[in-house]
């Protein structure tokens, strides 16, 4: 870790340092007239800057802009969307490490960098065809989510975590820079090293992901580019042997520390290599036209000084300042020559864009164990070699999609007040995974090739302030997903409401789509299927109404899902000799409900304020027509009152409890074959999870550029249902620590 830090650092330094020779130095811009054969009683001397005689001038006052902009962009077209650096905003920073989300609403192993689930379903991303990646998405980079910066100072963002000892702590180091080329251009890129040893026995993470990126913003072309490589490592441990360390300590003859707890597995991992490139790009058709500026912001005419000095030639300048009707007759010529140098501002406008969008990902999932593994814990012998000892199972996945599309942009007409693209693809996938044909001694692997044609459209209003919308569809043409259709809109209305300014949101969409490659073929050491299965139909109707004044947020919402498809795990119990079950054999498998499920959700956020005193709150209600095949929690609950104030006007200080509460439920449980979650097996016991509160105490606290925290976290720990996902337990109590710091020279 401190050779990494070290490196980093050193990184960073080599960055910068070039950065301070770049900027322009225009010093003060003030020159001496002793000399000049310029006197103060005519009317050339008029408009002249001060002399810097008398005066200091080796001490200059550096005067660094902290000015900037951010957005992130649509992958499919390459549109921009303004959004808010929230890496400079001190609430809540403290939970900003969290894998399991700022307000604990995902289900997670327990550990730093683990894999989770959105408890919340409106919040989950349906399953791609490079699936395996998608539990990391906070840690994964997309285009969708990668933040591009304007600024006028090379901005710098250092971070880092750390929680617990060496032998079970937690270190996060981030890094973030952007810089300006010129006003239309910038680079910039951000580094993310995690690694986590784990309060149990074989949990440790280990992840480090690098992404260079750069745009340009021109008048008629534009570009936005990306790369970005991110390497994941996770050691699987299968759960504790037996909730009840967690839930009744004690009824064991002594006590146990976390990591004296026994654990399932220790010699699995998996490993997940992903590499994206992204360019999209545009060419604008469109006119310009003059901007109408008030006098008051209009130039000024120089002053007679300043217009002679105009005059390169210095003896021929003394010449005409010498004689006053030649002066006057310069001058008048002069004038006339500024006059016409003065063009009125003009600004472009675009009617018409042609739109080039590509975007190439690689993603390698690689299971493997460098030991014997308890062979009662599966449910099969070995499907392509002798032992499951010392195995590695590698699947490779390649995606790459270009899109065309031609935009005619918002109000390109006075007729037609929104905007419309239309637009077409081609998708190309590889996969890989391991043949039958594989032995102890060979590996050999299995391929496949698809190629996809879509084509879509959409419609939309982003200018005004009252309201916004926007409406497309897809559908595709050739391939394998030939069939599939994605139809979507939304929109929102704000208007004022008794002295308050209200929004209302609702977004809609129906999806028919073929299951994504791995939910039909997978092959592997410990999982085994390949099987059809009928496309899955998703109808969803969502509203969200946000009172300013108030504080509150209302979201509702209602999916009605067909021929849902899901992984299951499937227990066979281990029996001795006396016909006692020991333990359980494991398998996951693709799943299929057919007929339809819905789900219904309903959430409030309200903020409450008065003086020093906060209280945030969010309670989300779920409901489920069918808990065995999709299981959710009833209620989840948090909230976090606090104190906010100030010391010496310059510190912010928030001190506060938190808490993260969910009811009881048959949640997911997690296969380390593949990496994902499935829901329990019905035919067998199943264990609840939930019903447990997660509190946490801090203190956060910012100055200028510093923002830092100390979170001691579930500090309620004892004997309980502490779970984060089945026999994953919540870490015992800890102390976490971290800070930011923004630097903008």
């Amino acid at each position: 870790m401190k050779q990494l830090a070290a490196l980093l650092a050193t990184l960073t330094i080599v960055l910068l340092w070039p950065m301070t020779s770049w900027a322009q130095d225009f010093g003060d811009g003030s020159f001496d007239t002793m000399g000049s054969g310029l006197t103060s009683n005519d009317s050339i001397a008029r408009g002249l800057k001060k002399s810097t005689w008398g005066r200091d001038t080796s001490q200059v006052e550096h005067f660094v802009p902290t000015e900037y902009k951010q957005w992130r962009i649509d992958e499919r077209l390459g549109t921009m969307l303004p959004e808010v650096y929230n890496d400079t905003l001190p609430h809540l920073f403290q939970n900003f490490n969290n894998t399991e989300g700022y307000l604990g609403e995902y289900n997670i192993l327990g550990n730093l960098g683990s894999p989770r689930m959105a408890r919340n379903f409106l919040d989950r991303e349906l399953l791609d065809n490079l699936m395996f990646i998608q539990p990391f998405d906070y840690f994964h980079t997309t285009p969708g989510n990668l933040l591009f910066t304007n600024t006028k100072s090379p901005l710098t963002n250092l971070q880092y975590h750390k929680c617990g000892t060496k032998e079970n702590g937690q270190d996060r180091l981030r890094a973030y820079f952007a810089t300006n080329i010129n006003k239309r251009a910038g680079i910039g890129f951000k580094a993310d090293y995690l690694y986590a040893r784990g309060y149990y026995n074989s949990q440790a993470n280990s992840q480090f992901g690098g992404t260079l990126f750069g745009y340009y913003q021109g008048d008629h072309y534009g570009i936005h580019a990306m790369a970005s490589w991110e390497h994941m490592k996770m050691a699987e441990n299968g759960g504790i042997e037996s909730d009840t360390y967690i839930t009744n300590p004690e009824s064991f003859p002594r006590s146990y520390n976390s990591t004296d707890i026994p654990t399932v597995l220790s010699s699995l991992w998996n490993r997940n290599d992903h590499q994206t490139i992204y360019l999209t790009h545009h060419y604008n058709l469109g006119k310009y036209h003059d901007i109408e500026v008030p006098d008051s912001l209009k130039p000024v005419m120089p002053t007679d000084g300043e217009l002679l000095m105009r005059i390169q030639n210095d003896s021929l300048r003394t010449v005409i300042m010498a004689d006053t009707l030649r002066c006057d007759s310069t001058l008048d010529s002069l004038r006339i020559q500024w006059q016409n140098e003065q063009m009125p501002p003009r600004e472009f406008i675009p009617i018409t864009s042609i739109v080039h969008t590509f975007h190439f990902r690689r993603l390698m999932h690689v299971n493997y164990s460098r030991s014997n593994l308890p062979e009662n814990y599966f449910s099969h012998d070995p499907y392509i070699r002798s032992s499951y000892g010392n195995y590695e199972d590698e699947t490779t996945a390649i995606s790459a999609k270009n899109t065309v599309a031609v935009q005619l942009r918002e109000g390109f007409n006075k007729w037609a007040k929104a905007g419309i693209s239309l637009y077409a693809a081609h998708e190309y996938y590889r996969f890989k995974l391991p043949s039958l044909q594989t032995t102890d001694d060979l590996n050999v692997y299995d391929y496949w090739n698809e190629h996809h044609i879509s084509a879509g459209g959409e419609i939309s209003k982003t200018q005004g302030r009252t309201l916004h919308y926007n409406a497309g569809a897809e559908i595709y043409l050739v391939g394998s997903m030939a069939g599939d259709l994605d139809i979507h809109g939304g929109g929102d209305l704000n208007f004022r409401l008794f002295k308050d300014t209200v929004r209302f949101e609702a977004n809609a969409f129906f999806k028919n789509l073929r299951a994504p490659f791995y939910l039909e073929h997978f092959q592997s050491q410990t999982v085994w299927w390949d099987k059809e299965i009928d496309r899955e139909q998703h109808v969803r109707v969502e509203g969200k109404l946000t009172l300013e004044r108030t504080n509150t947020t209302l979201r509702f919402g209602m999916e009605n899902i067909s021929n849902y498809q899901y992984l299951g795990m499937h227990l066979t119990p281990n029996l001795d000799a006396n016909g006692n079950i020991t333990s359980y054999a494991h398998d996951i498998s693709v799943m299929q409900q057919s007929g339809s499920i819905q789900v219904l959700s309903a959430s409030l956020r309200q903020k409450i304020h008065w003086g020093i005193f906060h209280w945030d709150n969010e309670i989300i209600w779920q409901h489920t027509t069918n808990a065995d095949v999709l299981p959710l929690p009833t209620l989840s609950i948090y909230t976090n009152p606090y104190i906010a104030f100030h010391i010496a006007k310059v510190l912010r200080v928030e001190l506060g409890v938190d808490m993260r509460y969910f009811t009881s439920y048959y949640a997911p449980d997690y296969s380390p074959f593949v990496g994902m979650y499935a829901t329990q097996d019905p035919t067998q016991p199943r264990v609840k999870i939930g019903n447990w509160p997660i509190l946490n105490g801090y203190a956060n606290f910012a100055i200028k550029r510093v923002r830092g925290y100390i979170n001691v976290t579930h500090f309620n720990a004892g004997s309980g249902n502490a779970f984060w996902a089945p026999h994953y337990p919540i870490d015992p109590l800890s102390i976490h620590f971290g800070i930011s710091w923004n630097f903008y020279d």
